[in-house]
Formats: structure tokens, C-alpha cells, sequence
């Protein structure tokens, strides 16, 4: 599939070969705008669907957050997919001076509806500018909606104030799943060599956003803003090849696919572009994670934004790595901790740590095997230098010779022996036996698991992992509620809880947010305070009793069988009763 664009401005700026994700779009794109691990947001288990009362807490301070307290313009178009059930949780509430696009995980491309396939819910309509449902827009294209509207935002954007905007695509992402794969018939009809019809839609899909790109170069150039800007392209997850939302796309040399702990998984596709980067025109090696672009977009404006970096976040300031080529301060990725539904990936200095599975090993092989027809060197320089970009770019850099776009191609491919992939030498990787180890800079397929060859390795990483679990926040998911069905709400999807409607997580989070020391000594006194409660209770309903017991005998009317009675009983029941004064003047 052919991204002139994308692939222009990679060569152009770098290519970041080691860009590290997690293994699905909500923990990504928390990490993205917290610069925090989701298991340090909660964010770690799975995504959000439409219907479920939850969302990145509020007790976080967001990317856009931080450009806006530094004088920036901050500016949404597209997916937000953190949180819509309460209006607190949207992106206008969450640092964005403006937002236009859908609040949950996908849309359909042309109504801009979603059908929750799961539910019994009507198609609701999730399309929006700020908090206005649009309903003009049906039946314009999601793709070019999303870059008209981000077009539009650079070329009205007042130059006095410095522009953030965050573009985030549906494409190439499926629709709903009556209809996935949707594309303009001119963008389906160029690829009629491919012959595999749902392939054929979703090349168009990836040609359209590519497309995108090229327009957005071309509306900073008109704007004369690209001396001074930085354009950062990155993906949230790998590909789903099959399963749930199955694209067809290919992660293929490497190993799984989205919601898997594989690199097919979490080693992204990654690209910045700048000419305040002072080497570009190269593949980086370095180690990058999504949750160090917090920090590093910091460091690129000269730290104008306030970030508490002792231990609030876990990103990494690499602008001067990634600018200059020099070193690499990450030694150590995360991509996922999901303890319940228990699967791993950590690596540190290039040795990847796997626990556990997903869907009974169904994500664990090879999928997509490569059997793409790549067109010919030159056929491919001329469509990468004829591509909008390439064509805007080469007037501030110099034109790339042929040489240097099929070195620089060369370097950014994985390759992987094929025949080994199939036949997977080496010691297989069963999760039933226990956790895997790979050395994923010599062995970036992931074929050679040498759990068995060093075990002691294996032991420290393992032992990291479970130092890394007890910092792990509680899971934020909460289970769908039916009050969100759009036949609720004129069939749109929309905040259905109000913002002084009670929370469990807000409680939980408040507890979680304190220093662990704190943590124990509330938590001490809590419990101290529920026994004192709990004991209190138990002596009140015992006298309580004993009183009741002592009121009946005092009251009871003496029967035929018992008219008479001893001097020993009457003593008995002056005793009883004595008690109950007792009681009655102690309670």
C-alpha cells in the first residue's frame, strides 16, 4: 500500500525505529497526554466502550493542559476515546480550547454513527464541535472531515499565540461491525491489483489518511509556520489482523497484533519532522516510549511548561537525544501490566520479559504473512518524490537524492529469516509453562525464547515486574450502563451522568493519589475506626437483647400451671429485674 507522504516525511525528519506503545489505543493515548505507565492512571485493563462510566481521572493534569498554561492554543480533531459519561471527563474539560470529532473508540465513516454490536442499543450519532452534535456533516467522508477541519484550524489560527493541535484519526481503524471497511469509490478504484475486495477498501482507507498528511504540510507551508514547527506522527497500537475490529492489516515481520504483549503489539510506527532538530534525514534506534512525548515536546520549547518530573511522571525529556543523535537516557519500557487478565511486557536493555496470553494464544503467531509485491526502486523514489510533502519539504532541507531514500528504506526494514519464522527454531515460548525471555535487539521477531538458557535474568526481570505491580492503580473500568443508550437521548451518544453524581472511583482514586505512608495510616485508622464501630454495635444489640429478654419476664402474666411460686423464683425475678433498672439507667 502505497504513503508517499508518510514516508516523504520520514525520510525527511526520522524514522523512529524503537517506538514503544501499549498494546491498545485507550492506555496509548493516556500515556500520550498524562506521560505516565497506564498503570499508573488506571488505564492499563482494555478500553473504553460507549456505554461504560468511566474515563482518565480527573485528578490528572493533561498534555493540552500544560500548552495552554504555557501560552499555546490547544486544539482536538478527531478520536478522543478517555472518557465522555459525565461532561467533566470531555476534551473542552480537559485542557482543549477546542474539540471537533467523536468522544468514543470508532464511527461509522460516512453517518458518524456508532452501533454498540454487543448491545441492544439504538445507532447513535457521535459527532461533535465542542459540545454541538453535528448533524450537517453526515455523509462527508471521517478522514477528510478530520483534515478539513484541522486545514481550517492552521490557516484561520492567529500566528501572536503558538498552535497545539492533536489530529487523531479514525483510519484506518474499522467502523462499526455491520459496515468496517469504508472508502471514497475514486480512493477503492486505484487499487484494483489488489484482489482480495475487503484488503482492496482498506488500502484506500490508508491512502486517504495518507493523503491527509501531505495536506497538513501543505497548510503549514501556506501559514509560513514550518521554521518553527514540530510535526509528530505516531500510532496507538499495532494492527488487528484478526480477531475483534479485524482491519487486515500486518505487523508482519514481528511477532502478534493489538491486544497482544508481542512487539507486533507495541512497537509502533513513529515519525518527527522538524528544522529544530539538528539531524534528521536518518533511522533512530533509540529507545522511545509514548509516554516520553510529554516531556520531550516540553524540552523542545526551552521547558516553558512547569513539569514536576520527580517521579509524577514516568516519560523521559529526549529532545536533545533525538535532535542531536547522541545516547539514549531510556533503558526500561513497560507496555502493559494487565493482572486480571493476566499478560506482561517489560523489557529493559533490550531483554523483553513475557508472562501470559490473550484468547488462548489465538494473537501469539505470525499473522499477515508477507506476501506483498513491493513495486520497483524507481518506480517507488518517484512516487515518494512527487508526493505533496516531499515536493513542500525539499524546499527547506534540500531535495533527498535516490541514493538516500532506498539507504534510509533499507535501514527502517525489519527483516527477519522467514524460513526461521516459520519453522521458529529454538525453544518455543508456552505460557502455560511459565513466563518467556527474548533478546529483541538480535532477535526482533521474537523466535528464540531463552527463558531456559538464562534463568537468572529472567528472575530479575521478573522481579522488577512485581516491583512494578505494587505501584499499579486500581483498575478504573466500571461495567456498561443502559441509561447510555442513545434512544435515551435523541439518538446521540452523550454525557448521562451529571457532574455531582457520586463515584466509586473518585473515592478509590482519592485514596490512591496519596503518598504510600499516608495510604497506610489512613488506611490504618479507617480500620481501627470500622472495628470500634462494628464492636460498639455488637455490645448494643447484646444488651439490647438481655433487655428485651428481662422486660418479658418482668411483664408476663402468670399462667394456670404456675400460680404459685417459690420464694427461690420471686428471688430470681427481683434479681432480673434489678438488672433491668441497671440497664435502663446505663443505656
Amino acid at each position: 500500500i502505497p504513503t508517499p507522504n508518510l514516508d516523504a516525511l520520514g525520510y525527511y525528519g526520522i524514522i523512529l525505529n524503537r517506538h514503544y506503545t501499549a498494546p491498545m489505543c485507550t492506555p496509548s493515548r493516556a500515556s500520550l497526554v498524562t506521560g505516565k505507565n497506564s498503570i499508573h492512571t488506571g488505564m492499563q485493563q482494555y478500553v473504553i466502550a460507549s456505554d461504560e462510566p468511566w474515563g482518565l481521572g480527573l485528578d490528572e493534569t493533561l498534555m493540552p493542559e500544560y500548552f495552554r498554561a504555557a501560552g499555546y492554543s490547544t486544539n482536538l480533531v478527531g478520536k478522543w476515546h478517555l472518557g465522555f459519561y459525565k461532561e467533566d471527563y470531555t476534551p473542552t474539560r480537559r485542557g482543549f480550547d477546542s474539540f471537533f470529532g467523536y468522544w468514543g473508540p470508532y464511527i461509522d465513516y460516512w453517518s458518524h454513527t456508532l452501533k454498540m454490536g454487543s448491545k441492544p442499543y439504538d445507532r447513535g450519532l457521535d459527532m461533535r464541535n465542542n459540545f454541538e452534535v453535528m448533524k450537517n456533516t453526515t455523509g462527508i467522508y471521517a478522514t477528510d472531515l478530520f483534515c478539513d477541519r484541522a486545514v481550517d484550524l492552521i490557516q484561520n489560527h492567529n500566528q501572536v499565540q503558538p498552535l497545539f493541535l492533536l489530529l487523531s484519526h479514525l483510519a484506518p481503524h474499522t467502523g462499526n461491525e455491520d459496515d468496517p471497511f469504508q472508502a471514497p469509490v475514486d480512493e477503492i478504484d486505484k487499487f484494483k491489483y489488489i484482489k482480495d475486495p475487503t484488503r482492496r477498501v482498506y488500502a484506500a482507507m490508508v491512502s486517504r489518511l495518507d493523503t491527509s498528511v501531505g495536506k497538513i504540510v501543505a497548510a503549514l507551508d501556506e501559514r509560513k509556520m514550518l521554521n518553527n514547527t514540530i510535526l509528530l506522527f505516531v500510532n496507538d497500537n499495532g494492527a488487528p489482523t484478526i480477531g475483534l475490529h479485524s482491519n487486515t492489516g500486518s505487523n508482519y515481520p514481528l511477532r502478534g497484533q493489538k491486544d497482544s504483549q508481542w512487539e507486533g503489539a507495541v512497537r509502533g510506527n513513529a515519525i518527527v519532522w522538524s528544522r529544530l532538530l539538528e539531524k534528521k534525514n536518518r533511522v533512530s534506534n533509540q529507545w522511545m516510549h509514548i509516554t516520553d512525548w510529554l516531556p520531550t515536546l516540553a524540552g523542545a520549547i526551552d521547558a516553558k511548561i512547569d513539569l514536576d518530573l520527580d517521579g509524577e511522571i514516568d516519560g523521559i525529556d529526549q529532545w536533545k537525544e533525538l535532535s542531536f543523535d547522541v545516547g539514549n537516557k531510556r533503558r526500561k519500557v513497560l507496555n502493559v501490566i494487565d493482572e486480571k487478565r493476566g499478560f506482561t511486557s517489560y523489557v529493559r536493555d533490550g531483554w523483553k520479559y513475557i508472562n501470559g496470553t490473550l484468547s488462548n494464544g489465538l494473537y501469539d503467531g505470525w499473522l499477515g504473512t508477507n506476501n506483498q509485491h513491493f513495486v520497483d526502486d524507481l518506480e517507488y523514489i518517484e512516487r515518494v518524490q512527487k508526493s505533496l510533502t516531499s515536493q513542500i519539504l525539499s524546499k527547506y532541507d534540500g531535495r533527498l537524492r535516490n541514493d538516500q531514500i532506498l539507504n534510509l528504506r533499507r535501514e527502517a526494514t525489519i527483516n527477519c529469516d522467514s524460513k526461521s519464522v516459520n519453522n521458529k527454531n529454538g525453544e518455543t515460548c508456552n505460557y502455560l509453562n511459565g513466563p518467556c525471555l527474548y533478546n529483541i535487539v538480535d532477535d526482533p521477531c521474537e523466535q528464540n525464547n531463552l527463558a531456559s538458557a538464562d534463568p537468572e535474568r529472567l528472575e530479575s526481570l521478573r522481579q522488577e515486574v512485581v516491583e512494578l505491580q505494587k505501584t499499579a492503580l486500581k483498575p478504573r473500568n466500571r461495567p456498561g450502563d443502559p441509561k447510555s443508550d442513545p434512544a435515551l437521548h435523541d439518538l446521540t451518544w452523550t454525557n448521562w451522568r451529571s457532574s455531582d453524581h457520586p463515584d466509586e472511583e473518585h473515592q478509590t482514586y482519592l485514596f490512591k493519589s496519596m503518598p504510600p505512608t499516608l495510604q497506610i495510616i489512613v488506611g490504618s485508622i479507617l480500620i481501627l475506626l470500622s472495628l470500634i464501630i462494628i464492636v460498639s454495635g455488637l455490645i448494643y444489640l447484646s444488651n439490647l437483647s438481655i433487655r428485651k429478654i428481662a422486660l418479658k419476664v418482668r411483664n408476663r402474666k402468670p399462667d394456670a400451671t404456675t400460680l404459685k411460686t417459690s420464694d427461690c423464683d420471686e428471688k430470681k425475678t427481683n434479681s432480673i429485674s434489678d438488672n433491668v433498672k441497671y440497664d435502663e439507667q446505663r443505656y
